[in-house]
Protein backbone atom coordinates (compact mmCIF):
# COMPACT_ATOMS: atom_id res chain seq x y z
CA UNK A 1 0.00 0.00 0.00
CA UNK A 2 2.46 2.45 0.88
CA UNK A 3 4.70 1.77 -2.64
CA UNK A 4 0.78 2.26 -4.38
CA UNK A 5 0.96 5.97 -2.98
CA UNK A 6 4.55 6.80 -4.75
CA UNK A 7 4.45 4.55 -7.62
CA UNK A 8 2.61 4.49 -10.92
CA UNK A 9 0.16 1.97 -11.07
CA UNK A 10 1.16 -0.24 -13.44
CA UNK A 11 4.58 -1.25 -11.14
CA UNK A 12 5.35 -4.53 -10.99
CA UNK A 13 3.69 -4.95 -7.87
CA UNK A 14 5.93 -8.04 -6.56
CA UNK A 15 10.03 -8.56 -6.48
CA UNK A 16 12.10 -6.98 -7.91
CA UNK A 17 10.11 -3.65 -7.50
CA UNK A 18 9.51 -2.00 -11.10
CA UNK A 19 9.39 1.22 -10.51
CA UNK A 20 9.27 2.30 -14.39
CA UNK A 21 11.75 3.11 -16.69
CA UNK A 22 11.02 6.76 -16.26
CA UNK A 23 11.22 7.05 -12.58
CA UNK A 24 13.46 9.84 -11.11
CA UNK A 25 15.68 10.36 -8.02
CA UNK A 26 12.88 10.76 -5.79
CA UNK A 27 11.12 7.64 -7.01
CA UNK A 28 13.96 5.64 -6.42
CA UNK A 29 14.48 7.05 -2.94
CA UNK A 30 11.28 6.58 -1.67
CA UNK A 31 11.02 3.13 -2.77
CA UNK A 32 14.23 1.92 -0.92
CA UNK A 33 12.82 4.18 1.72
CA UNK A 34 9.70 1.84 2.09
CA UNK A 35 11.47 -1.31 1.05
CA UNK A 36 14.32 -0.87 3.69
CA UNK A 37 11.49 -0.64 6.48
CA UNK A 38 9.99 -3.87 5.49
CA UNK A 39 10.69 -6.27 8.51
CA UNK A 40 10.61 -8.98 6.00
CA UNK A 41 13.47 -7.48 3.57
CA UNK A 42 17.12 -8.59 4.89
CA UNK A 43 19.10 -6.74 1.92
CA UNK A 44 18.29 -4.55 -1.13
CA UNK A 45 19.71 -4.84 -4.51
CA UNK A 46 19.12 -1.26 -6.28
CA UNK A 47 19.33 -1.58 -10.12
CA UNK A 48 19.83 1.12 -12.63
CA UNK A 49 19.56 0.68 -16.50
CA UNK A 50 20.34 4.53 -18.17
CA UNK A 51 17.34 5.72 -20.01
CA UNK A 52 16.35 8.51 -21.78
CA UNK A 53 14.38 10.07 -18.75
CA UNK A 54 17.11 8.69 -16.45
CA UNK A 55 19.93 10.64 -14.18
CA UNK A 56 22.06 7.83 -12.63
CA UNK A 57 24.51 10.66 -11.04
CA UNK A 58 21.36 12.43 -9.28
CA UNK A 59 20.00 9.02 -8.64
CA UNK A 60 22.93 8.06 -6.63
CA UNK A 61 23.28 11.03 -4.58
CA UNK A 62 19.72 10.62 -3.35
CA UNK A 63 21.03 6.82 -2.45
CA UNK A 64 24.11 7.70 -0.20
CA UNK A 65 21.85 8.32 2.69
CA UNK A 66 20.64 4.53 3.03
CA UNK A 67 24.37 3.63 2.94
CA UNK A 68 24.42 2.36 6.62
CA UNK A 69 20.74 0.82 7.15
CA UNK A 70 20.77 -0.99 10.33
CA UNK A 71 21.67 -4.86 9.52
CA UNK A 72 20.55 -4.85 6.49
CA UNK A 73 23.00 -4.80 3.27
CA UNK A 74 22.57 -1.59 0.36
CA UNK A 75 23.97 -3.39 -2.90
CA UNK A 76 23.55 -1.28 -6.36
CA UNK A 77 24.37 -2.66 -10.21
CA UNK A 78 24.61 0.66 -12.00
CA UNK A 79 24.65 -0.71 -15.94
CA UNK A 80 25.86 1.50 -18.49
CA UNK A 81 29.73 1.80 -18.26
CA UNK A 82 30.60 5.30 -19.25
CA UNK A 83 27.23 6.54 -18.94
CA UNK A 84 26.76 5.81 -14.99
CA UNK A 85 30.72 5.95 -14.36
CA UNK A 86 29.86 9.58 -11.93
CA UNK A 87 27.08 7.64 -10.04
CA UNK A 88 29.42 4.10 -9.64
CA UNK A 89 31.44 6.73 -8.10
CA UNK A 90 29.27 8.63 -5.88
CA UNK A 91 27.94 5.46 -4.76
CA UNK A 92 31.56 3.79 -4.32
CA UNK A 93 32.65 6.86 -2.00
CA UNK A 94 29.58 6.77 0.77
CA UNK A 95 30.61 2.49 0.62
CA UNK A 96 27.67 1.43 -1.13
CA UNK A 97 29.41 -1.51 -3.24
CA UNK A 98 28.57 -1.71 -6.96
CA UNK A 99 28.16 -3.84 -9.42
CA UNK A 100 28.45 -4.22 -13.39
CA UNK A 101 25.55 -6.73 -13.00
CA UNK A 102 22.60 -7.90 -11.32
CA UNK A 103 23.79 -11.42 -11.29
CA UNK A 104 27.30 -10.12 -9.71
CA UNK A 105 25.24 -8.54 -7.16
CA UNK A 106 23.37 -11.62 -6.36
CA UNK A 107 26.31 -13.84 -6.43
CA UNK A 108 27.78 -11.25 -3.41
CA UNK A 109 24.35 -11.40 -1.51
CA UNK A 110 24.89 -15.43 -2.03
CA UNK A 111 28.50 -15.17 -0.34
CA UNK A 112 27.30 -12.61 2.38
CA UNK A 113 24.30 -15.23 3.57
CA UNK A 114 26.73 -18.33 3.73
CA UNK A 115 29.32 -16.10 5.58
CA UNK A 116 26.94 -15.30 8.12
CA UNK A 117 25.31 -18.16 8.39
CA UNK A 118 28.35 -20.10 9.11
CA UNK A 119 29.24 -17.76 11.66
CA UNK A 120 26.15 -18.17 13.36
CA UNK A 121 26.70 -21.72 13.55
CA UNK A 122 29.98 -21.73 15.46
CA UNK A 123 28.60 -19.24 17.57
CA UNK A 124 25.37 -20.67 18.34
CA UNK A 125 24.88 -22.55 21.81
CA UNK A 126 25.09 -26.54 21.36
CA UNK A 127 23.84 -29.22 23.67
CA UNK A 128 26.23 -31.72 25.02
CA UNK A 129 25.87 -34.82 22.86
CA UNK A 130 27.27 -36.95 25.89
CA UNK A 131 31.03 -38.16 25.42
CA UNK A 132 32.33 -41.75 24.37
CA UNK A 133 33.77 -43.94 27.39
CA UNK A 134 37.80 -44.00 27.57
CA UNK A 135 37.35 -47.81 27.39
CA UNK A 136 35.08 -47.72 24.24
CA UNK A 137 37.45 -45.65 22.83
CA UNK A 138 40.39 -48.06 23.75
CA UNK A 139 38.34 -51.15 22.51
CA UNK A 140 38.09 -49.53 19.35
CA UNK A 141 41.55 -48.31 18.95
CA UNK A 142 42.73 -51.91 20.14
CA UNK A 143 40.33 -53.75 16.81
CA UNK A 144 42.37 -51.29 14.46
CA UNK A 145 45.68 -51.91 15.61
CA UNK A 146 45.05 -55.67 15.67
CA UNK A 147 43.72 -55.23 11.85
CA UNK A 148 46.65 -53.21 10.68
CA UNK A 149 49.31 -55.67 12.60
CA UNK A 150 47.84 -58.40 10.50
CA UNK A 151 48.47 -56.34 7.40
CA UNK A 152 44.97 -55.66 6.05
CA UNK A 153 43.30 -52.60 5.36
CA UNK A 154 40.00 -52.98 5.32
CA UNK A 155 38.14 -54.18 7.96
CA UNK A 156 35.52 -57.06 7.38
CA UNK A 157 31.83 -55.85 7.89
CA UNK A 158 31.23 -57.92 11.34
CA UNK A 159 34.44 -55.52 12.44
CA UNK A 160 33.09 -52.76 11.02
CA UNK A 161 30.13 -53.20 13.06
CA UNK A 162 31.68 -53.62 16.12
CA UNK A 163 33.49 -50.86 15.68
CA UNK A 164 30.16 -48.60 15.42
CA UNK A 165 28.65 -50.23 18.37
CA UNK A 166 31.20 -49.39 20.26
CA UNK A 167 30.84 -45.44 19.49
CA UNK A 168 27.03 -45.68 20.20
CA UNK A 169 25.79 -46.28 16.51
CA UNK A 170 23.40 -48.56 16.55
CA UNK A 171 23.51 -51.53 13.95
CA UNK A 172 21.56 -54.45 12.56
CA UNK A 173 21.54 -57.64 14.35
CA UNK A 174 24.70 -59.38 12.25
CA UNK A 175 26.41 -63.07 13.04
CA UNK A 176 29.14 -64.72 11.05
CA UNK A 177 28.99 -68.12 9.34
CA UNK A 178 31.69 -70.47 8.11
CA UNK A 179 29.62 -73.24 6.63
CA UNK A 180 26.48 -73.68 4.62
CA UNK A 181 24.61 -75.50 7.63
CA UNK A 182 26.31 -72.96 10.00
CA UNK A 183 24.27 -70.18 8.05
CA UNK A 184 20.81 -71.92 7.52
CA UNK A 185 21.04 -73.08 11.52
CA UNK A 186 21.96 -69.01 12.46
CA UNK A 187 18.79 -68.21 9.85
CA UNK A 188 16.54 -70.40 11.64
CA UNK A 189 17.54 -68.62 14.56
CA UNK A 190 17.10 -65.16 13.48
CA UNK A 191 13.97 -65.83 12.01
CA UNK A 192 12.99 -65.24 8.29
CA UNK A 193 13.56 -63.43 5.72
CA UNK A 194 17.33 -63.14 5.82
CA UNK A 195 20.08 -61.22 4.26
CA UNK A 196 23.21 -63.07 3.22
CA UNK A 197 26.61 -61.23 2.35
CA UNK A 198 29.52 -61.73 1.84
CA UNK A 199 32.41 -62.14 4.59
CA UNK A 200 36.16 -60.47 3.24
CA UNK A 201 39.07 -59.15 4.32
CA UNK A 202 39.62 -57.60 1.06
CA UNK A 203 36.73 -57.20 -0.92
CA UNK A 204 34.67 -53.68 0.59
CA UNK A 205 31.63 -53.10 -2.08
CA UNK A 206 30.36 -56.70 -1.79
CA UNK A 207 27.06 -55.87 -4.37
CA UNK A 208 29.34 -55.05 -7.05
CA UNK A 209 30.45 -59.21 -7.17
CA UNK A 210 27.44 -60.36 -6.22
CA UNK A 211 27.97 -60.94 -2.80
CA UNK A 212 25.05 -59.90 -1.18
CA UNK A 213 21.68 -61.55 -1.21
CA UNK A 214 18.36 -60.29 0.36
CA UNK A 215 14.90 -61.56 1.83
CA UNK A 216 15.80 -64.90 1.34
CA UNK A 217 12.26 -66.25 2.62
CA UNK A 218 13.43 -70.19 3.94
CA UNK A 219 16.30 -72.98 4.00
CA UNK A 220 16.12 -73.24 0.70
CA UNK A 221 17.12 -69.94 -0.35
CA UNK A 222 19.44 -69.61 1.83
CA UNK A 223 21.39 -72.70 1.42
CA UNK A 224 21.36 -71.18 -2.96
CA UNK A 225 22.40 -67.78 -1.73
CA UNK A 226 25.38 -69.38 0.16
CA UNK A 227 26.73 -70.94 -2.62
CA UNK A 228 26.17 -68.18 -4.98
CA UNK A 229 28.11 -65.96 -2.81
CA UNK A 230 30.78 -68.25 -2.00
CA UNK A 231 31.24 -69.26 -6.12
CA UNK A 232 31.04 -65.04 -6.49
CA UNK A 233 33.67 -64.25 -3.70
CA UNK A 234 35.84 -67.20 -5.11
CA UNK A 235 39.79 -66.79 -3.44
CA UNK A 236 38.16 -63.65 -1.15
CA UNK A 237 35.13 -65.71 0.67
CA UNK A 238 35.56 -66.38 4.56
CA UNK A 239 32.17 -67.19 5.05
CA UNK A 240 28.82 -65.27 5.33
CA UNK A 241 27.48 -62.66 7.63
CA UNK A 242 23.76 -63.44 8.20
CA UNK A 243 21.41 -60.76 8.92
CA UNK A 244 17.58 -60.37 9.98
CA UNK A 245 16.06 -58.87 6.77
CA UNK A 246 14.81 -54.89 7.45
CA UNK A 247 12.29 -53.19 5.83
CA UNK A 248 13.19 -49.83 4.69
CA UNK A 249 10.69 -48.18 6.06
CA UNK A 250 12.32 -44.93 6.43
CA UNK A 251 15.20 -43.00 4.96
CA UNK A 252 18.66 -44.18 3.64
CA UNK A 253 21.44 -41.79 4.43
CA UNK A 254 24.89 -41.97 4.19
CA UNK A 255 27.29 -40.82 6.65
CA UNK A 256 31.03 -41.10 6.34
CA UNK A 257 34.52 -39.46 5.78
CA UNK A 258 37.81 -39.90 4.00
CA UNK A 259 41.21 -38.44 4.30
CA UNK A 260 41.80 -34.67 2.51
CA UNK A 261 45.41 -34.12 1.56
CA UNK A 262 44.80 -30.43 2.75
CA UNK A 263 41.84 -30.79 5.55
CA UNK A 264 42.53 -34.34 6.91
CA UNK A 265 39.50 -36.22 7.31
CA UNK A 266 36.46 -34.71 5.96
CA UNK A 267 33.07 -35.86 6.84
CA UNK A 268 30.19 -36.57 4.19
CA UNK A 269 26.05 -36.40 5.07
CA UNK A 270 23.27 -37.09 2.94
CA UNK A 271 21.19 -39.23 1.30
CA UNK A 272 22.13 -42.72 0.71
CA UNK A 273 21.37 -46.34 -0.59
CA UNK A 274 22.65 -47.70 -3.99
CA UNK A 275 22.34 -44.60 -6.01
CA UNK A 276 24.22 -42.29 -4.01
CA UNK A 277 26.84 -41.67 -6.85
CA UNK A 278 23.80 -40.68 -9.26
CA UNK A 279 21.91 -38.13 -7.08
CA UNK A 280 25.03 -36.56 -5.06
CA UNK A 281 22.91 -34.71 -2.48
CA UNK A 282 25.62 -34.56 -0.10
CA UNK A 283 27.14 -32.26 3.06
CA UNK A 284 30.78 -32.05 3.76
CA UNK A 285 32.31 -31.32 7.21
CA UNK A 286 35.43 -31.13 9.51
CA UNK A 287 35.69 -33.28 12.36
CA UNK A 288 35.23 -33.03 15.69
CA UNK A 289 31.30 -31.65 15.52
CA UNK A 290 29.04 -30.17 18.02
CA UNK A 291 25.37 -30.52 18.00
CA UNK A 292 24.77 -27.16 16.01
CA UNK A 293 27.59 -27.68 13.67
CA UNK A 294 26.05 -31.44 12.73
CA UNK A 295 22.48 -29.68 11.96
CA UNK A 296 24.19 -27.14 10.07
CA UNK A 297 25.89 -30.01 7.72
CA UNK A 298 22.77 -31.59 7.88
CA UNK A 299 20.41 -29.05 6.63
CA UNK A 300 22.88 -28.29 3.81
CA UNK A 301 21.33 -31.56 1.87
CA UNK A 302 17.87 -32.14 0.14
CA UNK A 303 17.14 -34.96 2.40
CA UNK A 304 16.55 -33.07 5.37
CA UNK A 305 13.48 -31.65 4.25
CA UNK A 306 12.11 -35.40 4.18
CA UNK A 307 13.39 -36.41 7.20
CA UNK A 308 11.09 -33.25 9.20
CA UNK A 309 8.58 -35.24 7.80
CA UNK A 310 6.11 -35.03 4.15
CA UNK A 311 3.55 -36.58 3.00
CA UNK A 312 2.29 -37.80 5.98
CA UNK A 313 5.08 -39.60 7.21
CA UNK A 314 6.52 -38.94 11.15
CA UNK A 315 9.26 -36.60 11.41
CA UNK A 316 12.52 -37.98 12.08
CA UNK A 317 14.12 -36.99 15.59
CA UNK A 318 16.25 -34.40 14.64
CA UNK A 319 17.83 -33.91 18.06
CA UNK A 320 18.93 -37.35 18.27
CA UNK A 321 20.51 -37.97 14.51
CA UNK A 322 22.60 -34.68 15.46
CA UNK A 323 23.93 -36.80 18.31
CA UNK A 324 24.25 -40.05 16.06
CA UNK A 325 26.62 -37.72 13.67
CA UNK A 326 28.21 -36.16 16.53
CA UNK A 327 29.63 -39.89 18.04
CA UNK A 328 30.36 -40.39 14.13
CA UNK A 329 32.33 -37.46 14.11
CA UNK A 330 34.01 -38.72 17.09
CA UNK A 331 34.68 -41.79 15.84
CA UNK A 332 36.75 -40.63 13.04
CA UNK A 333 38.40 -37.60 15.35
CA UNK A 334 39.22 -40.51 17.80
CA UNK A 335 40.54 -43.22 15.10
CA UNK A 336 43.27 -41.29 13.19
CA UNK A 337 44.55 -44.85 11.49
CA UNK A 338 41.12 -45.08 9.75
CA UNK A 339 41.26 -43.77 5.85
CA UNK A 340 38.22 -44.32 4.73
CA UNK A 341 34.54 -45.51 6.42
CA UNK A 342 30.94 -44.89 5.35
CA UNK A 343 27.91 -46.14 7.20
CA UNK A 344 25.43 -46.86 4.08
CA UNK A 345 22.38 -47.04 4.23
CA UNK A 346 21.55 -45.47 7.55
CA UNK A 347 18.48 -46.31 8.18
CA UNK A 348 16.58 -43.52 10.05
CA UNK A 349 12.78 -43.27 10.77
CA UNK A 350 10.49 -42.00 13.31
CA UNK A 351 11.14 -45.19 15.37
CA UNK A 352 14.83 -44.54 15.20
CA UNK A 353 18.22 -45.53 13.21
CA UNK A 354 19.87 -48.36 12.22
CA UNK A 355 23.31 -49.16 10.32
CA UNK A 356 22.41 -51.94 7.81
CA UNK A 357 25.41 -51.78 6.23
CA UNK A 358 29.59 -50.32 7.33
CA UNK A 359 32.67 -49.97 5.18
CA UNK A 360 36.06 -49.56 6.85
CA UNK A 361 39.34 -48.21 5.20
CA UNK A 362 42.41 -48.08 7.59
CA UNK A 363 45.99 -46.91 7.23
CA UNK A 364 49.01 -49.81 6.26
CA UNK A 365 51.72 -49.86 8.89
CA UNK A 366 53.96 -47.21 9.00
CA UNK A 367 52.38 -44.22 6.84
CA UNK A 368 52.20 -41.00 8.85
CA UNK A 369 48.70 -40.39 9.80
CA UNK A 370 46.64 -37.44 8.88
CA UNK A 371 45.73 -34.49 11.34
CA UNK A 372 42.84 -33.29 11.99
CA UNK A 373 42.28 -29.65 10.85
CA UNK A 374 40.36 -29.18 13.77
CA UNK A 375 41.65 -29.46 17.21
CA UNK A 376 39.46 -32.24 19.10
CA UNK A 377 38.20 -31.93 22.69
CA UNK A 378 41.46 -31.86 24.94
CA UNK A 379 39.27 -34.99 27.56
CA UNK A 380 43.03 -35.44 28.50
CA UNK A 381 43.42 -32.29 30.71
CA UNK A 382 40.48 -32.91 32.61
CA UNK A 383 41.24 -34.15 36.47
CA UNK A 384 39.74 -34.22 39.73
CA UNK A 385 41.05 -33.24 42.55
CA UNK A 386 40.20 -31.67 46.01
CA UNK A 387 39.88 -28.23 47.82
CA UNK A 388 41.54 -27.16 51.18
CA UNK A 389 38.08 -28.78 53.49
CA UNK A 390 38.27 -31.94 51.19
CA UNK A 391 35.65 -31.41 48.50
CA UNK A 392 35.74 -33.14 45.14
CA UNK A 393 36.52 -30.48 42.12
CA UNK A 394 36.64 -31.08 38.32
CA UNK A 395 38.98 -29.20 36.66
CA UNK A 396 38.30 -29.58 32.99
CA UNK A 397 38.38 -27.57 29.28
CA UNK A 398 35.86 -25.39 28.54
CA UNK A 399 32.98 -26.93 25.95
CA UNK A 400 30.93 -24.34 23.88
CA UNK A 401 27.79 -25.74 25.98
CA UNK A 402 29.03 -24.23 28.83
CA UNK A 403 27.75 -20.56 28.05
CA UNK A 404 24.75 -21.21 30.14
CA UNK A 405 27.14 -22.28 33.06
CA UNK A 406 29.28 -19.12 32.49
CA UNK A 407 26.22 -17.13 32.94
CA UNK A 408 25.44 -18.30 36.39
CA UNK A 409 29.25 -18.02 37.21
CA UNK A 410 29.13 -14.09 35.93
CA UNK A 411 26.08 -13.81 37.96
CA UNK A 412 27.75 -14.86 41.21
CA UNK A 413 31.08 -12.20 40.66
CA UNK A 414 31.58 -9.15 42.99
CA UNK A 415 32.72 -6.01 41.56
CA UNK A 416 35.70 -6.90 42.94
CA UNK A 417 36.38 -9.52 41.73
CA UNK A 418 35.43 -8.72 38.33
CA UNK A 419 38.04 -5.48 38.86
CA UNK A 420 40.89 -7.85 39.60
CA UNK A 421 40.23 -9.80 36.72
CA UNK A 422 39.63 -7.17 33.54
CA UNK A 423 41.36 -4.18 35.61
CA UNK A 424 38.30 -2.48 35.15
CA UNK A 425 34.31 -2.48 35.78
CA UNK A 426 32.74 -4.13 33.26
CA UNK A 427 28.64 -4.55 33.79
CA UNK A 428 27.43 -8.08 34.08
CA UNK A 429 25.12 -7.15 30.45
CA UNK A 430 28.54 -7.37 28.84
CA UNK A 431 29.93 -9.99 30.00
CA UNK A 432 27.07 -12.44 29.71
CA UNK A 433 26.12 -10.94 26.16
CA UNK A 434 25.28 -13.81 23.83
CA UNK A 435 28.09 -13.18 21.13
CA UNK A 436 30.70 -12.44 23.98
CA UNK A 437 30.24 -15.52 26.01
CA UNK A 438 30.23 -17.23 22.44
CA UNK A 439 33.60 -16.64 21.84
CA UNK A 440 35.51 -17.50 24.81
CA UNK A 441 33.11 -21.09 25.52
CA UNK A 442 34.11 -21.72 21.45
CA UNK A 443 37.54 -21.77 21.45
CA UNK A 444 40.02 -23.15 18.69
CA UNK A 445 42.26 -25.26 21.59
CA UNK A 446 45.17 -25.13 19.45
CA UNK A 447 45.75 -21.46 19.97
CA UNK A 448 44.41 -20.98 23.74
CA UNK A 449 42.62 -23.19 26.50
CA UNK A 450 40.32 -22.54 29.16
CA UNK A 451 39.66 -24.74 32.16
CA UNK A 452 36.93 -24.42 34.10
CA UNK A 453 36.45 -26.06 37.83
CA UNK A 454 33.18 -27.58 38.74
CA UNK A 455 31.66 -28.34 42.06
CA UNK A 456 28.42 -31.05 42.30
CA UNK A 457 25.56 -28.71 43.11
CA UNK A 458 27.23 -25.94 42.72
CA UNK A 459 28.24 -25.44 38.78
CA UNK A 460 31.38 -23.54 37.66
CA UNK A 461 33.18 -21.72 40.39
CA UNK A 462 36.72 -20.83 38.70
CA UNK A 463 37.82 -20.18 34.91
CA UNK A 464 41.66 -20.04 34.16
CA UNK A 465 42.27 -19.04 30.67
CA UNK A 466 46.33 -19.32 29.02
CA UNK A 467 46.06 -17.87 25.47
CA UNK A 468 49.32 -18.56 23.19
CA UNK A 469 51.33 -15.78 21.50
CA UNK A 470 50.99 -16.30 17.52
CA UNK A 471 53.86 -18.21 15.80
CA UNK A 472 55.71 -18.08 18.96
CA UNK A 473 56.24 -20.43 22.63
CA UNK A 474 54.74 -17.79 25.39
CA UNK A 475 51.17 -17.61 26.72
CA UNK A 476 49.70 -15.43 28.98
CA UNK A 477 47.35 -16.74 31.60
CA UNK A 478 44.19 -15.21 33.21
CA UNK A 479 42.65 -17.27 36.98
CA UNK A 480 38.99 -15.46 37.90
CA UNK A 481 37.05 -17.64 41.11
CA UNK A 482 34.02 -17.14 42.22
CA UNK A 483 34.08 -14.97 45.63
CA UNK A 484 32.44 -18.02 47.76
CA UNK A 485 34.85 -19.99 46.84
CA UNK A 486 38.35 -17.85 46.97
CA UNK A 487 40.60 -18.59 49.65
CA UNK A 488 39.67 -22.26 49.20
CA UNK A 489 42.91 -23.16 47.34
CA UNK A 490 41.20 -23.37 43.81
CA UNK A 491 42.59 -21.00 42.01
CA UNK A 492 46.50 -22.46 43.01
CA UNK A 493 44.58 -25.66 41.48
CA UNK A 494 43.75 -23.61 38.23
CA UNK A 495 47.00 -22.26 38.05
CA UNK A 496 48.89 -25.75 38.06
CA UNK A 497 46.96 -26.82 35.38
CA UNK A 498 47.24 -23.92 32.99
CA UNK A 499 50.58 -25.13 33.59
CA UNK A 500 50.86 -28.41 33.05
CA UNK A 501 48.45 -27.87 29.72
CA UNK A 502 51.35 -25.40 28.77
CA UNK A 503 54.35 -27.84 29.42
CA UNK A 504 52.46 -30.66 27.19
CA UNK A 505 51.62 -27.66 24.33
CA UNK A 506 55.28 -26.75 23.88
CA UNK A 507 54.65 -23.80 25.56
CA UNK A 508 58.21 -22.23 27.29
CA UNK A 509 57.22 -19.13 29.40
CA UNK A 510 53.98 -17.97 30.78
CA UNK A 511 53.06 -14.57 31.72
CA UNK A 512 50.09 -12.82 33.31
CA UNK A 513 49.61 -9.39 34.60
CA UNK A 514 48.21 -8.64 38.82
CA UNK A 515 46.70 -5.73 39.75
CA UNK A 516 49.16 -4.35 42.72
CA UNK A 517 46.35 -4.67 45.44
CA UNK A 518 45.73 -8.14 44.07
CA UNK A 519 47.77 -9.85 46.84
CA UNK A 520 45.56 -13.58 47.15
CA UNK A 521 46.34 -13.93 43.40
CA UNK A 522 49.95 -12.78 43.92
CA UNK A 523 50.81 -15.46 46.45
CA UNK A 524 48.74 -18.53 44.68
CA UNK A 525 51.28 -17.53 41.71
CA UNK A 526 54.63 -17.49 44.34
CA UNK A 527 53.02 -20.61 45.12
CA UNK A 528 53.40 -22.27 41.88
CA UNK A 529 56.44 -21.08 40.95
CA UNK A 530 55.98 -17.88 39.46
CA UNK A 531 58.75 -14.91 39.79
CA UNK A 532 56.90 -11.29 40.36
CA UNK A 533 58.49 -8.26 39.68
CA UNK A 534 56.52 -4.27 39.43
CA UNK A 535 56.02 -3.12 35.93
CA UNK A 536 56.05 0.71 36.48
CA UNK A 537 55.05 1.12 32.93
CA UNK A 538 51.83 -0.81 33.74
CA UNK A 539 51.37 -0.26 37.29
CA UNK A 540 50.91 -3.83 38.07
CA UNK A 541 52.97 -6.86 39.15
CA UNK A 542 54.30 -9.07 36.12
CA UNK A 543 54.30 -12.86 37.03
CA UNK A 544 56.57 -15.07 34.43
CA UNK A 545 57.79 -18.71 34.44
CA UNK A 546 60.45 -20.14 33.05
CA UNK A 547 58.98 -24.02 31.13
CA UNK A 548 62.22 -24.43 29.13
CA UNK A 549 64.05 -26.07 31.74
Amino acid sequence: EQLNQCLPRHWSHQNPIDIIGDAGPERYAKAVEIAARDKNSDGLLVILTPQGMTSPTEIAQKLTPFAHLAGKPLLASWMGGDQVAEGERILNQAKIPTFPYPDTAARAFEYMWRYSYNLRGLYETPTHAGDVSATAREKAAVMIKDVREQQRTILTEFESKRLLTEYGIPTVRTLLADSEEQAVQIAGEIGYPVVLKLNSRTITHKTEVGGVKLNLADESAVRIAYLGIQKAGAEHFQGVTVQPMVRAEGYEIILGSSVDPQFGPVLLFGAGGQLVEVFRDRALGLPPLNTTLARRMMERTRIFTALQGVRGRKPVDLAALEELVVRFSQLVADQLAIQEIDINPLLVSADGFLALDARVVVHPPGVDLPRLAIVPYPSQYTKTCAMKDGSAITIRPIRPEDEAGMVKFHEALSDQSVHSRYFHLVNLGQRVAHDRLARTCFIDYDREMALVAERPNAGIIGVGRLTKQHGGSEAEFAVIVSDRFQGCGLGTELLRGLIDVARCEGVTRVVGDILSENRGMQRVCQKTGFRLHFDRDEGAVKAEIDLSA
